[in-house]
């Protein structure tokens, strides 16, 4: 470390800075681009974060944006912004669930083993005969976009395809050799957009797809981590027996747009 000195060496150093944030970051040009546009945010002190948050250099509020949390307690901050800026805002509390291997290693404290479902984690076999494991390929992304509750349009699937394209993701293929359930990672880190085709629901293949996504997470040392929302059973029943664990604290997204 050193002391820079002159506003030379100061711009020199921006660049270089610049050069090297993240692609998510550098990618935040459409302002229409809610997906691109999000922000993961942790305060130390939520309840007087309001003046932070509004800072233009914190937070583009020109665009349409989402902000993600696990703290709820953020949420008369965000709100109170949106009526000072004219923003309209879409909340959502949803179920925070973290592998129990994901516990054990960042908060052993938190893992109380007496809670968690028998048989080790694993799913049920499936008949691999019939169904091959693979990963997702770009010509994919279509399939997903029209499964996904938040997808279904056109920046949703450039999305998709840019998770597909940078980061690991799994499916099923079926005796076709087209997808027939899939689950994918996301800039956060998260898995995300888990799904079977109707006509094969219920035979537990998301739950083998979402387990095979963990293994091969866990493997490149990703935390995993997921959410629903509280009336999703069937995949709360999923997360039960993969051991992933509901957390005490809430995952919160805020949906924003100008008005």
């Amino acid at each position: 470390m050193f002391p820079l000195q002159g506003a030379q060496m100061l711009q020199t150093l921006e660049k270089s800075l610049r050069k090297s944030l993240p692609e998510s970051i550098k990618d935040m040009t459409d302002d229409l681009d809610q997906y691109t546009n999000t922000y993961q945010v942790y305060s130390k002190d939520p309840q007087n974060c309001q003046e932070f948050l509004g800072s233009p250099e914190v937070i583009n509020w020109k665009q349409h944006l989402q902000i993600q949390s696990c703290q709820s307690s953020l949420n008369e901050a965000i709100q109170n912004l949106a009526a000072k800026k004219s923003l309209k805002i879409e909340r959502s509390e949803n179920i925070l669930f973290i592998a129990a291997e994901t516990i054990k290693k960042l908060i052993p404290s938190l893992l109380d083993t007496k809670t968690l479902s028998p048989g080790g984690g694993k799913p049920k076999a499936i008949n691999q005969e019939k169904f091959k494991i693979s990963s997702l390929g770009i010509p994919h992304a279509a399939l997903v976009n029209q499964f996904w509750h938040f997808g279904g349009n056109e920046r949703s699937q450039k999305f998709i395809e840019r998770c597909i394209r940078t980061f690991p993701s799994s499916c099923l293929l079926g005796p076709e050799g087209n997808p027939v359930s899939w689950t994918l990672m996301d800039y956060t880190g998260e898995t995300r957009m888990g799904g079977t085709l109707p006509e094969y629901r219920t035979q537990g293949l998301v739950t083998y797809a979402v387990y095979m996504q963990a293994q091969e997470m866990a493997k490149r040392g990703f935390p995993v981590y997921s959410h629903t929302v509280r009336t999703n059973t069937a995949m709360q029943k999923m997360s039960y027996t993969l051991q992933h664990i509901p957390m005490s604290c809430a995952w919160n997204q805020w949906l924003c747009s100008p008005m």
